[in-house]
């Protein structure tokens, strides 16, 4: 009798066989790697594969850090420095664990900058850069949960600034701050919940949504520097001329930059773990403490561009106040990448073939975003609020204004096979 499916692609006889009667494994093998074809891409595009590796990184990291970590008040700092100093190779470990947050971030923005450069978000690529952007989100909170449980000072008072948002909202502000906490202040109720979504709910959603946003570009295929589907042009045997097979070319390619990163990773973790007070900031080596105030306060640095937006709001307006429109303002930050795919309404997807005024709101949008960044490390004062106040409206001015400088400037003819 017939087991499984019989059309699908199988083993021919041995284990490799009675799995795949019972289980798609050679069919999701070809699929996803040995015939999944791509076209040769540049230097851009392994970004993506290096967040799946500190992805993962994070994770193994996490499940170490927890097996010794105590999520209470009285005990979170000192399982900190018992993990640093007393459990064997748990210094590494932490390290691996910290700087992995700031590379995390560092190969998801490098991932994004691709994707605006490339017109990776094009029809018919859209889902994959809405949950791209997911991913995004969900990563954020991940951070924002996960900068807490150190409980030192810099956690704590970040914590308080972040969390003391929520009572800008009207009318129910005060409540959503004690309800976000589970308490008037930040205490070991707010640690320990912290933790849980750190550890269980937002892995979670982050390992789903990662699947679904692999799922979708394996679907409609992957983009590349021209822009071209390489889909329209095919063999006789089916197969994409100007494409290679994901396994074993691409892979190889992988490894080179995997290689590179992982020595990069390394020496970052051994000489510069603290990455000179951006991964790990001086006053977070010191307990939190309610009664003492840090001279400055300020997220961790993948946050602070958002942070800058959120400061460079002082004046109140409808009868609502400074603080109100901040919130509003970094929550527009955010969701205004949610909608790229219906803003750009460029007939070609390369910056390669876009006009002048593309690439230059491309330019000023990272110069205003390493400003913004760089602004948010920094107290305020007249000068940095006005100068985030500019980079905040360039910001916001690069997506509004991109429905009319991608309709109305001139394009490059595309080629019809790709170039690289």
């Amino acid at each position: 009798m017939a087991v499984g499916n019989p059309n699908r692609p199988k083993a021919e006889k041995g284990v490799l066989r009675w799995i795949d009667d019972r289980f798609p494994m050679t069919q999701m093998w070809q699929e996803h790697m040995s015939k999944y074809y791509a076209a040769p891409a540049n230097f851009w595009y392994v970004f993506g594969v290096l967040s799946l590796l500190v992805l993962v990184n994070q994770i193994l990291t996490g499940i170490w850090l927890t097996m010794s970590y105590e999520p209470s008040a009285e005990g979170a700092f000192a399982s900190i420095e018992y993990i640093m100093r007393d459990v064997e190779m748990g210094w590494i470990i932490r390290y691996m664990h910290s700087s992995g947050a700031s590379a995390f971030f560092i190969v998801v923005y490098l991932h994004m900058f691709r994707g605006l450069m490339y017109g990776s978000y094009q029809k018919p690529r859209e889902l994959i850069w809405l949950f791209g952007m997911a991913i995004y989100l969900a990563l954020m909170a991940e951070g924002f949960f996960g900068y807490l449980l150190p409980w030192g000072q810099m956690s704590y008072w970040g914590a308080q600034v972040i969390l003391s948002l929520a009572g800008a909202i009207p009318v129910i502000g005060d409540d959503l701050m004690i309800w976000v906490r589970g308490d008037f202040l930040i205490s070991g109720i707010t640690l320990n919940r912290f933790f849980s979504l750190h550890v269980i709910a937002l892995p979670i959603v982050i390992l789903a949504l990662v699947v679904l946003h692999i799922l979708a570009l394996h679907d409609v295929g992957s983009s590349n520097p021209d822009g071209i589907e390489i889909d329209k042009n095919k063999d006789e045997n089916g197969k994409p001329v100007d494409g290679v097979a994901f396994f074993p070319y691409l892979v190889i390619k992988d490894l080179v930059a995997i290689g590179i990163f992982l020595t990069v990773f390394c020496l970052i973790i051994f000489f510069f773990p603290e990455g000179g007070g951006y991964f790990i900031e001086k006053p977070n080596y010191e307990p939190a403490n309610p009664l003492k105030t840090p001279e400055h306060i300020a997220p961790v640095w993948y946050f602070t561009p958002y942070y800058s937006i959120l400061r460079a709001i002082t004046y109140p307006l409808f009868g609502m106040d400074a603080k109100f429109w901040g919130v509003v303002a970094m929550g527009a930050a955010i969701a205004v990448l949610f909608v790229v795919p219906w803003l750009d309404r460029s007939p070609v997807q390369s910056m390669r073939y876009k006009g002048w005024l593309s690439r230059i709101w491309l330019i000023i949008f990272v110069i205003s975003f390493f400003i913004l960044g760089y602004l948010g490390t920094k107290s305020a004062t007249p000068g940095r609020t006005l100068l985030a106040q500019w980079c905040t409206l360039l910001y916001f001015l690069y997506f509004l204004l991109m429905p009319f400088y991608t309709r109305m400037e001139a394009t490059k003819p595309v080629p019809e096979r790709v170039t690289d």
